[in-house]
Order: C-alpha cells, then structure tokens, then sequence
C-alpha cells in the first residue's frame, strides 16, 4: 500500500514538474524569444569552427565538443 503512494507520489511530481518547465520555457510564460545564437545554423557553425580551432598548448589536441565529435564503431554480434 505504501508503495503504491510513493510511486504515484513520484509519477504526479513528474507530471508537475514537466509541465511547469514547458509552461516556462517553451511557453515563455515570462516573455523573451529565443536567442539568434541558438536558433541561426551559421552562428552555431562559426562558433563550433572557432572552438576548434583553438590551439591547445598543455597536451595533445582534443575535441572541445565530444558529444558532437562521436565516432562510434558499431561492430555486429555476429
């Protein structure tokens, strides 16, 4: 019984929170547009050109973004 409680406790302060964030956020219940830097495509190239162009002087060079920069193998189960 008590388990019953705590799981739907936990399943309607999702639901609570989710809404509240679109509401927020996407809704923009408090006003605001999106940014130019988030919505434009070349501004997002440039930057991410710029970053990795950044010379690194303390190590070997690395990926600033590597999230972005995966290059997984996926090899069958065969």
């Amino acid at each position: 019984m008590t388990a019953g409680y705590i799981a739907g406790s936990l399943v309607g302060s999702f639901a609570i929170a989710y809404l509240c964030d679109t509401f927020v956020s996407d809704k923009k219940a408090f006003g605001g547009s999106i940014p130019k830097t988030v919505s434009e495509k070349e501004w997002w190239l440039a930057t991410d050109t710029k970053f990795q162009a950044w010379p690194r002087t303390a190590g070997p060079p690395v990926v600033m973004n590597p999230i972005s920069r995966q290059n997984f193998i996926v090899k069958s189960a065969e």
